[in-house]
């Protein structure tokens, strides 16, 4: 469990969405919120997710919206939306949300497509905020996207520029898991993988909307494993390395 009575530097942000704008905020690097970071990823070496029977894991499901896809060409994180699942149930009421400060105008292509505008995005709070209320609301879970390699290497930059420290969690795919549950099919989007289970995606391409979708294919995905006989995520991956 993660000791978070050291190093305290946010209020807890489970169950609620952080939308609203933000000041006053340095653009310097806290030393005791690196600290913070630091013995959280401590912890996570501590941790052995794979072994955990599904029914019991603790995950965080998390999307986000960006302005590309490569952040080491400058790409930015715009949003970012989490949500809790424990075994199978959602824990819809503990979720996140914010948008992150973006001074550039967006193109008209990501206006369309997510629609964050200039004005949000210009009131939103800076990443480096918004990455320590994202690690404080995550601590020591696992964390799980749909396409994941998208997700890691912005959040891997991304903690490296606000943070100046590795990014140490675990992402699991669920593009994986569909590989395991059903190999002969191509189904590889989201949106194709949600239909699959007949799951709504309430507004795409907003990053909390798009996490529910993925947490609630997440579920769906640990019933199906579970009833082909896997127990826990380590002989998930056995089987993976056998395809």
């Amino acid at each position: 469990m993660v000791m978070n009575h050291m190093f305290q530097f946010v209020k807890q942000v489970s169950g609620k969405l952080n939308v609203g704008p933000y000041s006053g905020t340095s653009g310097q690097t806290d030393p005791n919120k690196v600290a913070y970071l630091r013995n959280l990823q401590r912890e996570l070496k501590k941790k052995e997710v794979l072994e955990i029977p599904f029914h019991q894991l603790e995950v965080v499901v998390f999307d986000m919206e960006t302005t590309g896809f490569f952040p080491y060409k400058g790409d930015k994180i715009l949003s970012i939306g989490a949500v809790k699942v424990k075994g199978e149930q959602l824990l819809e009421e503990e979720s996140f949300y914010s948008m992150i400060h973006h001074d550039s105008s967006l193109s008209t292509e990501i206006k369309g497509l997510t629609g964050l505008t200039n004005d949000q995005l210009n009131e939103a709070p800076p990443l480096q905020v918004v990455l320590r209320e994202f690690y404080q609301f995550v601590k020591s879970d696992l964390l799980v996207a749909h396409h994941a390699g998208h997700e890691k290497q912005f959040m891997k930059h991304a903690t490296w520029m606000s943070m100046k420290t590795g990014f140490q969690h675990r992402i699991v795919d669920t593009s994986f898991l569909m590989k395991v549950i059903n190999p002969q099919t191509q189904l590889v989007t989201l949106d194709s993988c949600c239909d699959y289970y007949g799951i709504t995606i309430e507004k795409r391409h907003h990053a909390l909307h798009d996490a529910i979708a993925t947490a609630k294919l997440w579920t769906e995905c640990v019933r199906s494993i579970q009833g082909l006989g896997f127990e826990n995520l380590k002989d998930v991956y056995t089987q993976l390395a056998k395809l």
